[in-house]
């Protein structure tokens, strides 16, 4: 595949206003603005580990809390990756991996089945009520990670294998998602037919 795989969407509700833009044949490029630094700075890594070129310009009511921001920019991204695999002929369609930060591993296997499935399992008790930075409840990691796999037609295993830092656990699910994504995006030459025996997904 020579034509850069890239998608434009924009979501407009009472409660928020999100705009992204993915290459996901790109180098890493970040340009990430949604009134969230902690939010801001994972998605982030979230590009650069998946070499993905990634916008995300997002305006929300992050005066009251920060959950519609992020599960509607949840809901874009996915939609975004979804339009930007097209009809997903060569690609390698599964990926995983094993990802540590410090005390913390997670593993990450997501399937571009185009069946929207999730299962996240193993994150400790205290990421039900830990704040990071003030301003990002890390319980929003699970919703995060359940409506991107639902928005990008993938089925995506999540699971906390240690860790004892949310943050940690935080990013280290993030990239470990991102590096997942990013094999399962990637062409394999072997293939240029779409991986499936159905003919489709």
């Amino acid at each position: 595949m020579n034509t850069p795989r890239i998608a434009q969407v924009h979501r407009r509700t009472s409660e928020s206003d999100i705009r992204v833009e993915i290459n996901l044949d790109g180098s890493g490029t970040a340009n990430i603005q949604t009134g969230l630094p902690f939010f801001d700075h994972m998605l982030t890594a979230f590009c650069t580990h998946g070499a993905f070129d990634l916008e995300v310009i997002a305006q929300g009511d992050t005066h009251i809390d920060a959950h519609h921001t992020v599960e509607d920019t949840a809901i874009v991204l996915g939609q975004a990756i979804a339009q930007a695999l097209g009809d997903k002929a060569g690609i390698r369609r599964f990926g995983q991996r094993y990802l540590p930060m410090d005390e913390a591993l997670v593993r990450a296997v997501i399937d571009l089945s185009g069946r929207s499935y999730s299962v996240i399992t193993g994150e400790p008790e205290n990421m039900q009520v830990q704040v990071i930075g003030g301003h990002y409840p890390t319980v929003i990691n699970h919703h995060f990670f359940e409506t991107l796999a639902q928005h990008s037609q993938a089925t995506l295993h999540l699971t906390v294998l240690a860790g004892r830092d949310p943050h940690h656990i935080t990013e280290a699910e993030f990239k470990a998602v991102a590096r997942s994504l990013r094999e399962a995006c990637e062409n394999d030459e072997r293939i240029q037919s779409v991986p499936s025996t159905k003919g489709t997904l």
